[in-house]
């Protein structure tokens, strides 16, 4: 296996939708608890177990970074997280703090949402290897329900064959001058995208996918919060 050394960004940079949902506790959603643990350290742990990946750039919103330091990173004993940082209005503002917290040029550059708390060590380190072969890799799962796109009047305007769709997921990983020139490129430009893969699109380099699992969920509503028990206790490979 390669020697690459790499820098994660965990973005948990938007307040979004307060929960309300253990025992009166009012905290944004990658703060609450998940047996014990934020959602946000589960994250982040499974990123602290890959060798590839030297430092650690944590994102919130600027009125939890004390937060995070004190009840995320050292109440868990995250030895590789270097940095809390404040996030932009935008996620992309948040990935390009991220990035421009890191002093040590790694290799890869891998992004993770901090409310993903499933992600496997395995596919991080798939990600991350497949990004340092090509330039940039991501986690997906391929569709499988059929995809309609629709009219303003909702419609059935046509149907997309599925075997071309997948859905993005995170970790995402490119090449440190990459991902550094996509960010500045659509910094520049006033240009807004949904992912970071989208961004090196733009520059019109190639990005693989790697095969992403269906437990690495995004956590963005109460009800997300109680599948994720479920999963938590039901399969020890995600307990951290």
């Amino acid at each position: 296996m390669a020697d690459i050394k790499a820098a994660a960004i965990i973005t948990a940079g938007g307040l979004g939708k307060r929960f309300d949902t253990h025992g009166g506790d009012n905290l944004p959603k990658q703060f609450i608890s998940l047996s014990g643990k934020p959602v946000i350290a589960h994250s982040i742990l499974t990123f602290e177990k890959s060798a590839f990946i030297k430092s650690i750039v944590v994102v919130v919103p600027e009125s939890w970074v004390e937060y995070t330091k004190r009840e995320v990173v050292e109440k868990f004993n995250l030895k590789k997280v270097y940095k809390v940082v404040s996030g932009g209005n935008e996620r992309q503002d948040s990935v390009l703090k991220g990035l421009e917290a890191i002093t040590d040029m790694p290799d890869v550059v891998v992004v993770h949402d901090g409310v993903r708390p499933f992600v496997t060590f395995e596919l991080v380190e798939e990600v991350i290897t497949k990004a340092f072969e090509s330039g940039g890799a991501i986690a997906a799962i391929p569709a499988t329900d059929t995809i309609k796109i629709s009219t303003p009047e909702q419609f059935i305007e046509s149907t997309v064959p599925r075997e071309k769709i997948w859905l993005a997921q995170t970790p995402q990983a490119f090449k440190y001058d990459i991902i550094s020139e996509a960010l500045e490129k659509a910094l520049r430009e006033n240009y807004l995208g949904t992912d970071e893969a989208e961004l090196v699109e733009r520059l019109g380099k190639e990005v693989k996918i790697v095969l992403g699992t269906r437990e690495n969920l995004k956590i963005t509503t109460p009800e997300d919060i109680k599948l994720a028990e479920l999963i938590l206790n039901s399969d020890d490979r995600y307990r951290n």
